[in-house]
């Protein structure tokens, strides 16, 4: 059984999901990066999800997301679900798109800590030794929507049906950080220049190792089937929140065992018929199976 999620109202996240057997179906080509933004687009329009940033890799993704009204999971599970089935269709495969593991979802403390998870997740193809910068990646990424212009997304006709139940125009704004001091101008100059810093270490180490570039071409026409020839890195770490800030990320990770203490116990009276009060940011016990949970 794996950990339950802490969900209030308010709060940011790095979102993570890889591919099934970590294939290549989110492959950086024209017709898969609309795909992918579109269910993206479509999902945080639907639940009022605010996109900080975005990365779709060749086998797996990164967002930044801000939860004003505390809706992650199923943000979350509708993103992932129509993104599956309209790629599975762009691939003509039936099985799961997404790898088994439960989707990653980090929650970020400060303002500090979504800047290096932003940074992070937009200087991943330059970390990958893919493209020298970020700004070269074929596939999706927000790098170049730091001036807050909404990007209009059609409707993909390759899986999706005129005339059907989704829109036919979504837009996909890059959202600055609640609370970002100098507003979006000061983020998106923090932004570009923590990017370009990664860029010249990536830079230096590569050219030290004597390591070439993958043509962008061959990025663009891998096969969706392939996969990386290096061995999977073994995980053991899920962690459920980042924050530099020593005191604080040591009162948030008593906070989230307390959190978990009081969801066990709640737990272990409502599977026997028992009246259980669950915790404040219980998600799925009470807004899905109808369980009480303590006000804020």
């Amino acid at each position: 059984m794996t950990a339950p999620r802490f969900v209030v109202p308010g709060q940011t996240y790095l979102l993570t999901r890889r591919c099934s057997e970590r294939r290549f179906f989110l492959r950086p080509d024209d017709q898969t990066t609309q795909l992918f933004l579109y269910c993206l687009a479509e999902a945080a329009q639907r639940y009022g999800v605010e996109v900080i940033a975005w990365v779709a890799m060749s086998n797996h993704y990164h967002a930044v997301v801000h939860d004003p009204a505390g809706v992650l999971p199923e943000f979350m599970c509708h993103f992932h679900k129509t993104a599956a089935r309209s790629l599975n269709a762009r691939w003509n495969r039936r099985e799961n798109l997404w790898a088994a593991e439960q989707a990653s979802a980090v929650r970020l403390i400060e303002p500090g800590d979504i800047l290096d998870k932003v940074v992070y997740a937009l200087a991943n193809p330059v970390q990958g030794r893919l493209v020298d910068r970020a700004l070269d990646w074929p596939g999706a990424s927000s790098l170049a929507a730091l001036d807050g212009r909404a990007r209009k997304l059609e409707r993909p006709h390759t899986f999706f049906k005129e005339g059907g139940a989704m829109p036919r125009v979504v837009r996909l704004v890059a959202r600055v950080p609640p609370g970002w001091p100098g507003g979006a101008a000061a983020w998106a100059t923090a932004v570009r220049e923590a990017v370009h810093a990664r860029e010249l270490a990536e830079r230096r180490e590569r050219l030290a190792e004597g390591r070439r570039l993958v043509r962008r071409r061959s990025l663009r026409h891998l096969s969706p089937f392939s996969r990386p020839s290096t061995p999977a890195p073994r995980r053991k770490l899920r962690p459920q929140l980042a924050c530099r800030n020593l005191a604080r990320r040591v009162a948030e990770l008593q906070a989230l065992q307390v959190f978990r203490a009081a969801y066990a116990s709640a737990r272990a009276l409502f599977v026997k018929g028992r009246h259980a009060i669950f915790p404040r940011g219980t998600y799925k016990f009470v807004h899905e199976l109808g369980a009480k949970a303590a006000p804020a």
